[in-house]
């Protein structure tokens, strides 16, 4: 009943087995008829066989996906390929850590992730409500995958996990998500790095429209003192940009160069470390303080937006 009421509203059901499920319900593995009937999309296979079941699975007659665990960081996957499955059944998705300090490391996360997407393997990962109450485990703090992202807002662990490129679907782990999280999660740019600002009181219009308005990219020949998107200076050149603001420059700091710096002016920057401000630089903003790490993962010429 639960998995038609989830089928009705339009949600895929996976359910978790093991190789012990199989032998108490008397299920072989070339006959998945059993979870079909039930309605399921697919099985996840936390602990898994050998590879050659998982391989065989994969060329079901329903379709079913076949879902397999990233986060053991072990060669399972490279395994799986070796007995050349059907692709478009396996699927990879990392787990969840209720318990503090238990959520994977970034290069973990990464290294592992990469292993499936090398193959072409479909892959996912969790995200944490701060409205959430309660999960599947007693303890409850925060469903992560990431141990970063267990204090983070929904939308700023769903804004990295995009960036990373390395996963392709972003489940909500623990219940229940607000109608706040939801709407900002449908309003949220997928396709393009969107950072939160806030900017200085009475920015003159210009300076205000190039933070907000002008597309921005991080030029490729990278500094690690800054994040330098350049084309404003060229659209706006010959514009005269006073000097706003010109204090010493933080992490995180939004500066436009005035006209005291020559060609530069009207080039929008942002603050990668701690920097002396000549007096030439204008400091307009900020980006917000929970996003201020994604900037250490923008990439050359990656492409991105500022908004409030």
């Amino acid at each position: 009943e639960i998995v038609k009421y989830a089928s009705s509203l339009g949600m895929e059901v996976i359910a978790d087995v093991s190789p012990a499920v199989f032998k108490s319900l008397n299920i072989k593995y070339t006959e998945l008829k059993f979870f079909k009937d039930m309605g399921l999309s697919g099985i996840r296979l936390d602990l898994g066989f050998s590879g050659m079941e998982e391989a065989t699975m994969s060329f079901n007659p329903y379709n079913l996906k076949i879902e397999v665990n990233i986060s053991s960081g072990t060669k399972y996957i490279e395994n799986i390929i070796s007995y050349r499955p059907n692709k478009e059944n396996i699927i990879g998705c990392h787990n969840f850590y209720p318990h503090r300090y238990t959520g994977l490391s970034r290069k973990h996360f990464m290294e592992t992730t990469k292993l499936f997407k090398n193959h072409g393997i479909r892959t996912a990962a969790f995200v944490s409500s701060s409205n959430g109450s309660f999960g599947p485990w007693a303890v409850n703090e925060g469903l992560p995958t990431l141990e970063e992202h267990r204090e983070l807002p929904i939308e700023v662990q769903t804004k990295d996990l995009l960036n990373t490129g390395v996963i392709d679907d972003i489940i909500i782990s623990n219940c229940y998500v607000s109608l706040e999280e939801l709407k900002a999660l449908g309003e949220m740019d997928k396709d393009i790095l969107s950072l939160k600002v806030d900017l200085i009181n009475n920015l003159p219009e210009i300076e205000r429209k190039i933070v907000l308005e002008e597309p921005h990219f991080n030029r490729g020949d990278i500094s690690e003192y800054m994040i330098r998107s350049t084309q404003s200076r060229v659209k706006y050149k010959g514009q005269d940009f006073q000097v706003i603001n010109p204090r010493d420059i933080e992490k995180g700091d939004i500066l436009i160069d005035s006209s005291l710096y020559g060609h530069y002016a009207g080039e929008l920057q942002i603050a990668l470390k701690p920097m002396k401000n000549s007096g030439r630089t204008s400091v307009v903003g900020r980006i917000v303080e929970e996003e201020i790490y994604l900037l250490d993962y923008i990439k050359p010429w990656q492409r991105f937006k500022l908004s409030l």
